[in-house]
């Protein structure tokens, strides 16, 4: 059964993967044998947590490598695509996680700055992304993609409207991709988390208000941990989700049932 969830030889690109769940999904996939990329603004924090994954890893094959970079540049989108390919060789396995919500309020008072900033973020860089991916992986005729999203893209906010609109393109963006590419077994699917005990999401599980409305509406009675979306990822990635494919995945404890 373990050769289901093998991902030995596999290389990864984890964008926002220096903590949170883009951490919990770059080592899980390592400790399932992949060669990852850590990547995100700070190469220094990048570095902590290759260091801790390489830790993890030292009797298996998987490993970590540090490649920082700023999703809102695509111009380093392509640097962090091209320096892959010469330190692993190819991507196998893309996981667009990073993402950014500079707004907390009522979706009518959003400055056009930071609309922008989360549609160009959280949207078109994973759009990029793809582009700059998927040749390889329809040359090979192998590859898989998977973009985190949230049960805010399936849900309307009265303090994250952009934020769920933006996640809400991401569902459909994994769906075009999946019907276009699947034929050349380039499989694409969401993750959509919900609410995680994560810095990112710290205006919402720190505000007792919303938490409390948020545990209300939860079967589990708890928030989730970053922790438990890397099985997700390594899911589907692997042979174990080999017919999954523009499927979004929901973990969330059961909220949105």
């Amino acid at each position: 059964m373990s050769e289901l969830f093998d991902l030995t030889g596999k290389k990864a690109i984890i964008t926002g993967s220096s903590k949170g769940i883009g951490k919990s999904i770059a080592k899980a996939m390592a400790l399932h044998g992949a060669e990852v990329v850590i990547s995100s603004r700070k190469a220094d924090v990048c570095q902590e947590t290759a260091d801790e994954i390489n830790e993890a890893c030292k009797d298996g094959p998987g490993k970590a490598i540090v490649i920082p970079c700023n999703i809102s540049d695509k111009a380093a989108l392509e640097m962090l695509v091209e320096e892959t390919r010469i330190q692993l060789g190819q991507i196998d396995i893309l996981v667009c996680n990073a993402a950014t919500n500079p707004f907390f309020g009522s979706i009518k008072d959003i400055p056009d700055e930071a609309f922008e900033k989360i549609m160009n973020n959280n949207i078109k860089s994973n759009h990029n992304l793809c582009q700059m991916v998927i040749p390889e992986m329809v040359e090979r005729e192998d590859g898989n993609i998977i973009i985190v999203s949230s049960i805010g893209g399936m849900r309307a906010s009265q303090v994250i409207g952009a934020y769920n609109v933006s996640k809400a393109a991401d569902i459909m963006l994994v769906k075009n991709y999946a019907s276009e590419f699947g034929k050349f077994n380039v499989r694409t699917n969401c993750i959509a988390p919900g609410l995680i005990r994560t810095d990112f999401a710290r205006a919402l599980w720190e505000n007792p208000e919303i938490l409390k409305s948020a545990l209300t509406g939860t079967p589990q009675n708890r928030i989730g941990e970053p922790d438990e979306l890397g099985g997700a990822a390594v899911f589907l990635a692997s042979a174990a989700g080999s017919y999954v494919n523009g499927h979004t995945i929901v973990v969330d404890g059961g909220t949105t049932v």
